[in-house]
């Protein structure tokens, strides 16, 4: 991040919960984001890392607006992409197969980080992981991502609310980068995006990358203790009425 010198984190005794999921639709994953961090908030020697996939469509953050969509309504609704405002940080996500959402619930004020710090740290682990996988040529980070050259590999965006920070970053590894033309993905990107396969120059296996990512995380983050999960009640919550959600305790 401009501006901001980027920390390392040791020593903390935060247990990392880890939740590898396969394919996620965007409201079941954010009811789940929501209940961690009703968790993690009551309980701060606690952190979450959701990673996961969505079908396709398209999420505007604070730094973006409906000029940042190069296509009209018809073609968004011959495509079946839904459009979703959200309170994150960052421009327009178009989510695709093949793209990781990468969402950490950490408390920032245990860690002792201030946004601007947790966001260059989410960027520069995010490097890391590209790092493992030999890519670092022309790659720099900031606050609106990792890119290669000129354009976007990691787009960035955070929400924070009682100093735990949710939402995070996704992640492209291999999704169909074409698409990328029909929006802006961030204001200061003037081309498409790029992905993991596209600078590797070869096949990825996202399960692959969905390791590095945590085993980066954790060691940024100085989390001692990970314990990995395939699935969350709040997941199953999702598709309850409104009562049995309440039951167990997930918050709108």
């Amino acid at each position: 991040m401009r501006g901001t010198e980027t920390k390392t984190l040791a020593g903390h005794d935060t247990a990392l919960q880890a939740y590898l999921l396969g394919a996620v639709d965007f409201e079941a994953a954010l009811l789940l984001q929501r209940r961690l961090h009703y968790d993690i908030a009551g309980d701060r020697d606690q952190a979450a890392l959701i990673v996961c996939e969505h079908s396709s469509l398209i999420t505007v953050g604070r730094q973006g607006s409906r000029r940042h969509l190069l296509i009209d309504a018809d073609e968004l609704r011959a495509r079946q992409w839904r459009v979703r405002w959200v309170n994150r940080a960052g421009g327009c996500w178009l989510h695709l197969p093949g793209q990781l959402s990468i969402c950490p619930i950490v408390p920032l004020d245990v860690l002792g980080l201030t946004p601007p710090e947790y966001v260059a740290l989410l960027g520069e682990t995010l490097r890391r992981v590209l790092g493992d996988f030999s890519v670092t040529a022309r790659v720099h980070v900031d606050d609106a991502g990792v890119w290669v050259g000129d354009r976007l590999l990691a787009a960035i965006g955070v929400a924070v609310k009682d100093e735990v920070a949710y939402y995070g970053a996704c992640f492209n590894v291999n999704p169909a980068l074409d698409v990328y033309q029909t929006l802006r993905c961030h204001p200061r990107a003037a081309g498409p995006m790029t992905s993991l396969e596209r600078e590797r120059r070869g096949p990825m296996r996202p399960g692959m990358v969905r390791e590095r990512i945590v085993e980066q995380f954790r060691a940024a983050f100085g989390s001692a203790r990970v314990s990995l999960f395939s699935d969350h009640t709040a997941l199953h919550a999702a598709q309850a009425p409104g009562p049995a959600r309440r039951a167990l305790g997930v918050r709108a």
